[in-house]
């Protein structure tokens, strides 16, 4: 039968494609409604698309179901393959209620991300490695690791502890006694 002034045939819907309309992928022609992942019915582009035979997939999907498998790929122990998986895998999934969260069991992203758990024992709040400075056998941030009656900035040689505060070495051996205007005088 003739194929009066239309083009191509769609290759996912096998309705007739006119030009302008028209995406090529492995020399088959494609609605650009059509040209969508045939797992997770994503739209494709040149960029996102990956064919296999008559199938076209995006890149995750198509890595899903055609890239390899085994210890290190994801897929869990065992030897290596490249054998499709069963489409179930494949399948969209249904959206997960949200759990409800209590104040102290949702951690931040940031605190997920880099894994703190520190508290300062001054200002009660998370201490990052890159702010962290020991004192007492505590994790301190830089800006708090200071004399408590002073407010003196500390460092290893000038500080000392009593009862789990900080405080100059000079502030300490006076604190019997003493009033804080003399504080830290060396």
């Amino acid at each position: 039968m003739p194929n009066w002034g239309g083009g191509a045939k769609c290759a996912a819907c096998e309705k007739t494609v006119y030009h302008a309309e028209e995406i090529q992928c492995n020399s088959r022609s494609f609605h650009k409604t059509c040209f969508i992942c045939m797992a997770c019915r994503k739209g494709l582009d040149s960029t996102t698309v990956a064919a296999h035979e008559s199938e076209i997939y995006c890149k995750s999907c198509y890595g899903k179901k055609y890239g390899p498998k085994g210890y290190g790929y994801g897929q869990g122990a065992g030897a290596l393959s490249s054998d499709p998986i069963n489409n179930e895998e494949l399948q969209p999934q249904e959206p997960k209620a949200p759990h409800p969260a209590s104040a102290n069991s949702n951690p931040s992203k940031f605190t997920q991300k880099f894994g703190s758990t520190d508290r300062c024992p001054r200002c009660s709040k998370a201490v990052y490695a890159a702010e962290k400075v020991m004192g007492a056998g505590k994790p301190w941030h830089k800006t708090c690791f200071r004399c408590l009656l002073c407010g003196k900035s500390l460092e290893s040689t000038t500080v000392t502890d009593k009862d789990g505060e900080l405080y100059c070495k000079g502030t300490n051996n006076q604190m019997s006694g003493l009033s804080n205007a003399i504080c830290c005088v060396q």
